[in-house]
């Protein structure tokens, strides 16, 4: 455990003291009764009067403020961070919830690398008298893998390696026990997708994640890695990258782990010529990586890159609010919801000569369902049995820092998180028949969300982009990880009204023009009507299992089990 952990834990036993000393004297935390727990029927009227005070109007006064330009697309450490924590801690104490951060405070700061990176306008290669140049931004972007004022690759000869996936369930290692140290690694992205029975098929898993293949890379002393991009195996077009990847970018602090020089990105076009200097076909290459048997493919090729680094130390922090549980025996437990409260800040200009990413549908709108919900919560006569937390994650955009930081240092021992409720992004084109439930599957959770779905009629669906690994991608991977049960809902797409395909072509639309873009602004025109639908099944999914007499569990034999198992045995140590 770290330092950093200490005192936070010391939060939870505050609280608890607190809680009990409360009870002695017949009152609850915040002046509430204690629950009367009614297992048999969870809707109960009381809940039914919360859920009906979330409204779109609500979720949309959140996000226009939030999405505003005033907050100058919410940066970590910059002024409009700054704003929008003050922002949520002002609607969370408004709302009756207590600060749970360090010391009696809403945060839990944390210090974070800036590093912005100035790369060369083309990147050569060569081989035998050949020379080929990529443009920056146009066909390649790379940043830093080192936290230094330069980072240095020299005549390093470039090597196809699959997937560079090494994964000994699956019986798959692209890298055959080959000395890669020095070397300059060119992989594909995703991971197999071809059978069911490896690498679970279509459905992405964290092998396929761009964060596992950098991780891959340094471990086997790669100088540098390049993932060639595609729009089908990313999940969104290379201007998400160019935009994403440039600019100063933020990491926690180096902890001595390996780490590469330079990571970077390359278009597929751009690849296909890299490969070609010696003599490959990148779609024969791609091909010879779908076997078990495929062996890195040194391509004699060479390169050399310097880039230099403007280093920096910030701090940011994320946004803590607690509502205690009125239950004395279960208020130590928590249910967390979380929504990431930054965005990419001010950047390159798009075509109109706008430089603010306001990101007021990501993740203006996540905040958003998560204050609606919170304030559902506070409205009860009496509170959940378990505490609620409502937690602002910070840096999500960097490579989930904020859940990352949170994971290693909880408020509460991991076997005492009943459950994580994510939120990132938000149903914004109206009613749909159904609800995407990212995890659906994996735990205990299945059924409840199930049973609140049924009773809004409607249905619930596992990913409905299984190839994008979305579960891998948002803060509820962080959770996971240390063993809770975590959920991310995110929008149906079967729109009432609308043709089979519609929801699809509308988030195909969004993505291409708005994501990660200057144009992800509010709109007069978005309807919200889903999202509310959207929320309210988040608020009933989330009290009961408040409520409920136990946790939630891992599905048997799921990849997240043993964590959870090892969670609950620390709290017997």
């Amino acid at each position: 455990m770290s330092s950093v952990c200490l005192p936070l834990m010391d939060f939870a036993r505050t609280f608890l003291f607190g809680f009990a000393v409360c009870l002695a004297a017949g009152c609850s935390p915040v002046g509430k009764p204690v629950a009367n727990h009614a297992a048999d029927n969870p809707f109960t009227e009381a809940g039914e009067n919360a859920a009906a005070t979330i409204t779109a109007d609500q979720i949309v006064t959140h996000v226009k403020v939030l999405g505003s330009d005033e907050f100058e697309g919410r940066s970590p450490a910059s002024r409009g961070d700054r704003l929008t924590q003050a922002y949520l801690i002002e609607q969370l104490a408004a709302a009756g919830y207590m600060p749970a951060g360090v010391s009696g405070t809403w945060l839990q700061p944390f210090k974070i690398v800036g590093i912005d990176t100035v790369a060369p306008r083309l990147w050569t290669f060569s081989l035998a008298g050949q020379q080929q140049d990529f443009a920056h931004r146009d066909e390649y972007v790379a940043l830093s893998g080192v936290q230094a004022d330069t980072a240095i690759i020299e005549d390093a000869e470039v090597v196809f390696v699959g997937y560079g996936i090494q994964a000994p369930e699956y019986d798959w290692d692209d890298f055959k026990g080959r000395d890669l140290s020095g070397k300059v690694l060119l992989m594909l992205n995703n991971d197999p997708e071809w059978d069911p029975e490896l690498f679970a098929g279509e459905r992405r898993l964290y092998y396929g994640r761009w964060v596992y293949k950098f991780e891959s890379a340094a471990l086997q002393g790669a100088a540098g890695a390049i993932i060639i991009h595609t729009t089908s195996s990313a999940g969104y077009p290379w201007q998400v990258v160019e935009t994403g990847w440039t600019g100063e970018q933020f990491e926690l602090p180096a902890a001595g782990e390996p780490r590469s020089q330079v990571e970077a990105w390359m278009t597929e076009a751009a690849a296909g010529r890299l490969v070609a200097m010696a003599g490959k076909d990148l779609a024969a290459l791609a091909a010879a990586a779908r076997s078990h048997d495929f062996e890195p493919v040194p391509l004699g090729v060479t390169t050399a890159m310097t880039l230099n680094n403007t280093i920096t130390d910030k701090e940011t922090a994320n946004v803590l609010g607690i509502l205690p549980g009125s239950d004395p025996e279960l208020a130590g437990e928590v249910v967390i919801l979380t929504a990431h409260h930054d965005h990419l800040g001010i950047g390159e200009p798009d075509a109109s000569g706008d430089r603010i990413y306001n990101g007021a549908e990501d993740n203006g709108m996540g905040m958003g369902m998560v204050l609606a919900i919170a304030n559902a919560y506070a409205s009860m006569p009496v509170a959940p049995r378990r505490s609620m937390l409502m937690l602002f994650v910070a840096a999500e955009e960097q490579g989930l820092l904020g859940s990352r930081f949170y994971a290693d240092n909880p408020t509460f021992p991991a076997g005492h998180i009943a459950a994580n409720m994510n939120y990132d992004g938000g149903n914004i084109w109206g009613r749909t028949r159904d609800i995407t439930f990212i995890g659906y599957g994996k735990s205990t959770l299945d059924s409840v969300v199930d049973l609140v779905a049924a009773r809004q009629g409607r249905i619930v669906k596992p990913d409905q982009f299984p190839d994008r690994g979305y579960y891998y991608r948002s803060d509820q991977i962080s959770f996971a990880k240390i063993g809770v049960p975590a959920t991310y809902f995110d929008k149906g797409m079967d729109f009432i009204g609308r043709p089979a395909d519609w929801g699809r072509r509308q988030i195909e639309e969004y993505e291409a023009v708005r994501y990660h873009q200057p144009s992800d602004e509010y709109d007069e025109s978005w309807n919200l009507e889903g999202a509310v639908e959207d929320v309210r099944l988040g608020f009933w999914v989330g009290l009961i299992v408040a409520n409920a007499d136990e946790m939630p569990a891992w599905s048997p034999g799921d990849e997240f089990e043993a964590a959870r198992k090892a969670a609950l045995d620390a709290l017997m140590e």
